[in-house]
């Protein structure tokens, strides 16, 4: 099984983490009392050591040691710590607030920018892919705004005051100290390209597992029907040895550059206690300003070593941020005209033409080809033909989920591209073979989560499709909790549900996407109905698999290959002899959908 791989370090650095300040925006006062309490947290623990130098120096290594003063400084010192303890605790509340609330609007704003995307996005698109964009890329992306800003802000300030409390202290130790500067630098750059390629790797395979696990759970019927267990288990279990040996290698490159930069400070440590040892006993300077530039040099060096151990998350979250952006840099290749039509669905009336349309899912591979009619207001279409003739093509040009190639689409006379999105949809209610149930009641199902379809709407939509009878088998009724997909129902049962929904949504224009395939006999024959009710008054299209479900349509749309090689009622079909009356005479055989 291979695996998506980087092939080069990507470009985006720091631009792709930038790009996502706007979301911090409406935070930026949150973000500035946590500058202040940082400010306040680094003074507090700089000014420790200093005051313990001054109760070494004046109260205890002296001729005369001062108990009074010694006790004074007890207390300062014991109020800094409070105080420290205190900002530090408010700061990380205010950053954790702030950071997650950002979090917060990149998800909404990413999933919603999924959701506006068109047809033609997800063809190209593993599911696994765009989950792990929404939930691990966005929770990597957390980590900067709450642990490495942070650390950044935190240790960066810190160790400026650290410097400036050295050369207070003495100015010839702190410039030897100030030679380890260079060499941090030089490690740092050493390693970083190493750790941004590490954990590119480890993301791209991580997200490469997820597409394949989604893929899986979701065929989960096929492959066991097969026996694909052992095989597929095969591919995941090296899909998950490619993203261990990525971990591992990026670890390992983390703990060599973390444990590299703590032997270089213990050196420092040792170099500190030799040269300002050898000036204590030359009586250069006091025995507590060696004490204080030991522990302010073990300070130089905590905020660094934290520094770099946040170096993994700055380097994974701009990895998560790059993905991010790429799919927020992503414009809906189906977008609404700037004046959309103004509609009141009151006085549509559902005359729908096709006016010479050509479309392929690839331009130069066109499955529809100069496609030609008209369907009045109120009439009921059927549209048949053989796998691959592009039956379901149509459907798909028509609520606009993809664009054609050539040719216009109009509802009452005007374009569909004139139509807002939402305008077009609530118009055009589309059911197809394959329902999508989601988690939630029943009636939740029926309307489809909208508070303003009352209660009596969704059971006379249920009543009016044959799904009453259903649901008042049901333990709870409408109330009834529906499992993932709906699968505690049956096929047939989970294709009522999704009558009930259009009937409760009440569009114009209704389109039956192979909609009663899944229905036996007799469950059709109550179903079939319900839809005559369901369609009057309604422009109904119904793509056709068995061929007795439009035999009393209005008209019959004959397409094959691409083509629209027939149009008329069944028994001008038949009495012409061609492709219908084929498919009728072989009415036996499934005419499955394209």
């Amino acid at each position: 099984m291979s695996t998506t791989e980087p092939t080069a370090a990507r470009k985006g650095g720091m631009s792709s983490l930038t790009r996502l300040l706007p979301f911090a925006r409406p935070y930026v006062w949150q973000f500035v009392a946590v500058l202040v309490l940082v400010i306040i947290f680094n003074a507090s623990t700089v000014l420790q050591p200093y005051l313990v130098k001054i109760a070494i120096d004046n109260d205890i290594a002296t001729a005369h040691p001062n108990y009074h003063g010694l006790l004074v400084i007890s207390l300062v010192y014991f109020g800094v710590v409070v105080i420290g303890v205190i900002a530090n605790f408010v700061q990380i509340v205010l950053l954790q607030n702030a950071g997650q609330s950002v979090i917060r609007s990149i998800r909404v704003a990413l999933f919603q920018h999924i959701e506006r995307q068109a047809m033609r996005f997800f063809d190209t698109r593993a599911i696994g892919r765009l989950v792990t964009n929404v939930s691990n890329d966005t929770e990597t992306v957390s980590q900067f705004f709450t642990n490495f800003f942070l650390s950044l802000i935190r240790d960066g300030l810190s160790v400026v005051m650290i410097v400036i409390a050295m050369f207070r202290l003495n100015a010839r130790i702190a410039l030897y100290a100030m030679l380890l500067i260079p060499i941090i630098f030089a490690i740092s750059r050493l390693f970083r390209g190493r750790l941004r390629r590490a954990y590119q790797t480890t993301r791209s395979r991580l997200s490469t597992l997820n597409a394949f696990l989604a893929e899986n759970l979701a065929g989960m019927r096929i492959i066991q029907i097969f026996h694909q267990e052992r095989r597929q288990g095969r591919a995941f279990l090296e899909l998950n040895q490619s993203h261990r040996e990525a971990n591992v290698s990026e670890y390992f490159t983390s703990v060599w550059f973390n444990r590299t930069l703590e032997l270089l400070g213990n050196i420092a440590v040792a170099a500190v206690v030799w040269i300002g040892g050898g000036s204590v006993l030359k009586g250069a300077i006091e025995f507590g300003t060696l004490y204080a530039f030991i522990r302010y040099i073990q300070q130089f060096f905590q905020p660094i070593n934290s520094m770099t151990q946040q170096w993994n998350t700055l380097q994974s979250s701009m990895v998560a941020a790059d993905r991010i952006g790429s799919v927020l840099s992503i414009e809906p290749e189906i977008q609404d005209v700037p004046r959309p039509v103004s509609v009141n669905q009151a006085n549509i009336k559902g005359r729908i033409a096709f006016e010479h349309v050509t479309f392929g899912y690839q331009p130069d591979q066109p499955v529809l080809k100069d496609i030609d009619f008209t369907v009045e207001p109120g009439q009921f279409i059927g549209v048949v033909g053989a796998t691959g003739a592009g039956k379901s093509s149509v459907m798909s040009l028509l609520t606009r989920f993809y664009e054609p190639q050539a040719g216009r689409i109009t509802l009452d006379g005007i374009s569909i591209d004139a139509y807002s999105q939402a305008d077009l949809h609530a118009i055009i209610g589309i059911v197809q073979q394959d329902v999508n149930l989601f988690t939630g009641t029943v009636k939740d199902n029926i309307r489809l989560f909208r508070q303003d379809i009352p209660d009596e709407v969704v059971r006379h939509a249920a009543e009016v499709v044959g799904a009453d009878r259903l649901i008042d088998r049901l333990s709870k009724g409408l109330d009834t909790p529906l499992y993932g997909k709906g699968s505690n129902l049956s096929a047939g049962e989970r294709q009522l549900i999704s009558f009930a929904r259009i009937v409760a949504l009440d569009p114009r224009v209704l389109i039956l996407d192979e909609a009663t395939a899944s229905l036996d006999s007799q469950t059709e024959e109550l179903v079939q109905k319900g839809l005559t009710a369901v369609a009057k008054e309604r422009t109904t299209m119904v793509i056709a698999h068995r061929l007795s479900t439009i035999r009393h349509a209005d008209q019959i749309l004959v397409l094959d290959k691409g083509r629209l090689v027939e149009q008329g009622t069944h028994a001008e079909l038949v009495a012409r002899g061609g492709l219908y009356a084929q498919l009728d005479a072989d009415s036996g055989i499934d005419v499955t959908r394209s």
